[in-house]
Parts: C-alpha cells; structure tokens; sequence
C-alpha cells in the first residue's frame, strides 16, 4: 500500500469509528494482500509510511473473498473481478486475509 493510501485510509479512520469502515483489497498476490491488510489493522510493517506503529483495528477483505462477493451484484462482480478470479490463487488470498483478520 502506497503512502497516498495509507494518509487516506488514517484520514477516514480519524473521521469514522473502525467498526463503520471495511478496507477492499484487490493485490494480486497472497503475500501482498497480507501486507496491505496487516498495515490497515496493525500498521504499517515495512514502518515507511503514515501507518507505522498506529494500529487502525479496520477490518480488511481482499476483493475475491467469498465475504465480498457475496455482498455485491452478481453482474457487476463478474464484469468488474470475474476474470482475476481465473488467474489468481482465490484459495492462498483467502488463507492470507484470515490469518489477517485471526
């Protein structure tokens, strides 16, 4: 997660209680997605950018979890993340987002 990314996500973070704020992720990679949700829950672990050491608490979904596809337009989910589905590993991101959220 960029450092543009991390101010907006602690500028809204600020402004709203945690439990009104879900994080979508979309890193191709298990690894990644891990990295970006353990920064938007526990800071930032690379302690590069404006969430280094603050623990935001927000809870993280990648865009492929079961959980999000769920809560969308069938239509617009397939228009929009179908084809990520095909070339993606669904299965290791989905480990990586819950050992995320523990």
């Amino acid at each position: 997660m960029d450092l543009e990314n991390q101010q907006r996500v602690k500028d809204i973070a600020e402004k709203y209680p945690a439990e009104d704020i879900v994080v979508i992720l979309g890193g191709a990679e298990a690894q990644s997605a891990k990295l970006m949700g353990d920064t938007v829950t526990t800071g930032d672990p690379t302690f590069a950018g404006p969430l280094a050491g603050v623990q935001l608490g927000l809870t993280a979904y990648h865009a492929v979890e079961p959980q999000f596809k769920e809560a969308v337009d069938e239509d617009v989910y397939d228009d929009q993340i179908g084809m990520m589905e095909m070339v993606l590993d669904v299965d290791e991101i989905v480990a990586a987002m819950n050992e995320v959220r523990g």
